[in-house]
């Protein structure tokens, strides 16, 4: 009888009274692989980014009639060029680090990314970009699909996330990833001494090792218990790791350190979930100084430390970094100087060689209803790539995996050609 991680949960566990505390066990017992040849980082804007105030539209009168307050002055925009229907783009001034690696073809902005009837919520939204499906966003997530559609065995660290709690994006059926939040913390847990606590470990793979297969659930226990002991050691050499460079001291850029230690020590992770939050900017969302500014700044230092980092490593053409969030925002500000929950967003792939520049067309900020960019009484932004485009892209260039069976439906028409 084979149990997955589902009929493992149905079935239910009346006692787990091993000695291991790790962050989270794994839910399939594999052998490791051979070291990938590339990795993808997700990184997920949780809240809902402005993209209108990430990628801006200066030259638009309707931006400044519609935002008094919050739109970034001509001026103070870091200009990037033209898009390909003409309209001129720049990026929020605090982004400094990431128009760096713009200028250097390695960034890819997917301009008016969404789907058809957008939630606008943050649970559904972030489901829906979770699950690939807007129809049933309770499913498993894309990402968890990739990783069961590898071959057997699995890598136990084929995948790893940064938060406490797995994402809807990394749920599969057959292939569990750990949360890692800090390589220092992720070891074996015990009150005693260190001498005390080896002779636990050791006494612990010995019980975990038996797997009798007239008892399925105890046997996906210890294989569970197996595959997460044997990830401790090769978890610990990432928290070794020497950076070539100074990261930010803030969470989000001590996790993209961590990612970098991990590929730089060769340890098996494919696919890295980093997450940053504080996007759902109802207020205080200032052109110089508030959230905004100082969620601008921490995504583009983290991002272009994380970058640099790679670069002296060698490793910027064997990574990709996908960054998205569940949807953009109100083109109209609200009275509280901010912008509520909207549509249309924008999407960021940055690696070695990923071609660079901007894709897709800039919406007209007109707010008659009429205008064909805009939706909702030309209220928010209109979507014009299917977000699951962008993942087809992903999977099938990059990751070198099957997008249709993955998706469930083909998206590779209206793919951009950033890979």
């Amino acid at each position: 009888m084979t149990v997955t991680r589902r009929t493992f949960v149905r079935g239910g566990v009346t006692a787990f009274t091993f000695g291991f505390a790790a962050p989270q066990v794994l839910c399939d017992v594999a052998l490791a692989q051979g070291v990938p040849s590339r990795h993808l980082v997700v990184v997920y804007l949780g809240g809902g980014n402005d993209a209108l105030s990430t990628l801006i539209p200066y030259r638009d009168p309707n931006y400044y009639a519609r935002r008094p307050t919050l739109a970034v002055p001509a001026g103070e925009v870091l200009q990037i060029g033209r898009d390909g229907s003409g309209v001129e783009l720049g990026l929020h001034p605090r982004l400094t680090g990431l128009k760096g690696v713009f200028d250097a073809g390695r960034l890819a902005i997917v301009q008016r990314t969404g789907y058809a009837n957008q939630s606008r919520s943050h649970f559904t939204g972030f489901d829906i970009w979770g699950t690939a499906n807007p129809q049933s966003p309770q499913g498993t997530g894309w990402l968890g699909r990739y990783l069961d559609s590898l071959p057997y065995p699995v890598d136990p660290l084929v995948g790893w996330n940064t938060q406490r709690e797995t994402p809807r994006p990394l749920m599969g059926r057959l292939v569990g990833v750990p949360s890692i939040t800090n390589p220092l913390t992720y070891a074996f847990a015990s009150p005693n001494g260190a001498a005390e606590a080896a002779h636990e470990r050791v006494a612990q793979a010995r019980i975990s090792s038996h797997l009798p297969v007239d008892r399925p659930h105890l046997a996906f226990v210890n294989s569970t218990t197996q595959a997460a002991l044997g990830t401790l050691d090769r978890v610990a050499t990432v928290a070794t790791y020497r950076p070539s460079l100074s990261y930010p001291t803030n969470g989000f850029a001590q996790a993209l350190q961590a990612v970098a230690g991990a590929m730089r020590k060769g340890i098996g992770t494919r696919v890295f979930w980093v997450q940053t939050g504080g996007y759902d900017t109802h207020a205080g969302q200032g052109v110089n100084q508030g959230s905004y500014v100082n969620l601008m700044a921490t995504l583009g230092d983290g991002l272009r430390a994380f970058h640099d980092d790679l670069h002296a490593q060698g490793l910027l053409n064997s990574t990709l970094v996908l960054v998205y969030t569940e949807f953009g925002r109100r083109i109209t500000e609200n009275g509280s100087q901010g912008t509520d929950h909207g549509a249309g967003g924008v999407m960021m792939v940055m690696g070695g060689l990923v071609r660079g520049g901007l894709y897709g067309s800039a919406p007209n900020l007109n707010p008659d209803p009429g205008n064909p960019t805009l939706e909702n009484n030309g209220g928010d932004v209109k979507w014009e790539t299917d977000f699951r485009s962008v993942y087809a892209r992903v999977i099938d260039a990059w990751l070198g995996a099957d997008s249709v069976a993955i998706l469930g439906g083909d998206f590779r028409a209206g793919a951009p050609g950033l890979l």
